[in-house]
């Protein structure tokens, strides 16, 4: 009882941080322990709405926040699940790994971009949550767009304690950053006029910018080679034959 009052406890929070409210819900039996699923739905002014499918040649690409600390953290806890099975009675050691903790098991949605991007005055053509792993992310994008891209492999935020746990586990950093998703960050592509309004602001990095599609879609190396994107991130959209399904709902998600 204990555990369902610190979920319902958790939802209430959440709720309250989100100005949402909870209208439904309904229980049923599992045999694989505890599942939940939600669907949450609003409304905005038709204007507002933006889509995955306004990028434009020249538009430079934006991210919030770092990426890939999600995604290791999610290594740094494997790792101990692993040491766990082995040994029940060994502790975890997750000293010093707060950060990258934190960002796997408790994501917040950036919000606080639409207030920055007003203040800034500033309306994306395109956007999308980095959920899948950022090469996917923007490949989502340029595809609904018809565009192409060019990412700078230099200019990924990462946070150092991504550095650091990437060697430690011997990962490549660009690897991780552009495949492990969950980073809940947002990616958006605005005007080159609006360079200025943003290559000062902590929280927003430009990482490349939109081309043509004949041009196709690459990451840039810190060597200056060109690398082509491809979809290595989690895709909720594929078929039981492995195939993505041509999916309209996807430019709404």
């Amino acid at each position: 009882m204990e555990a369902i009052e610190e979920i319902y406890s958790g939802i209430l929070l959440a709720c309250q941080i989100y100005n949402v409210d909870v209208v439904g819900g309904d229980t049923t039996a599992s045999q694989a322990g505890l599942i939940l699923g939600m669907t949450v739905s609003g409304l905005a002014n038709k204007d507002e709405i933006i889509y995955r499918s306004g990028a434009k040649p020249t538009d430079l690409i934006v991210v919030s926040g770092d990426l890939g600390a999600a995604s290791m953290g999610l290594q740094v806890l494997e790792r101990e699940k692993q040491v766990y099975l082995v040994n029940p009675n060994m502790q975890p050691e997750l000293q010093g790994h707060d950060y990258v903790l934190e960002r796997q098991l408790k994501p917040e949605a950036r919000k606080d971009i639409k207030e920055t991007l007003a203040g800034l005055e500033i309306k994306p053509t395109s956007m999308i949550d980095l959920s899948d792993g950022l090469s996917s992310d923007i490949l989502h994008v340029c595809k609904q767009s018809n565009v192409g891209c060019r990412i700078y492999e230099e200019r990924l935020p990462i946070d150092p304690t991504v550095y650091n746990l990437c060697e430690e586990f011997s990962m490549n950093t660009t690897t991780v950053v552009l495949n492990g998703g969950e980073d809940y960050e947002l990616l958006f592509t605005i005007p080159i006029e609006d360079h200025e309004k943003v290559k000062h602001n902590p929280n927003l990095t430009v990482i490349g910018h939109i081309t043509e599609p004949k041009q196709g879609r690459y990451l840039v190396t810190r060597a200056d080679e060109a690398v082509e994107l491809t979809a290595s991130g989690w895709n909720a959209l594929l078929n039981k034959e492995g195939k993505e399904e041509d999916s309209q709902a996807s430019e709404e998600s």
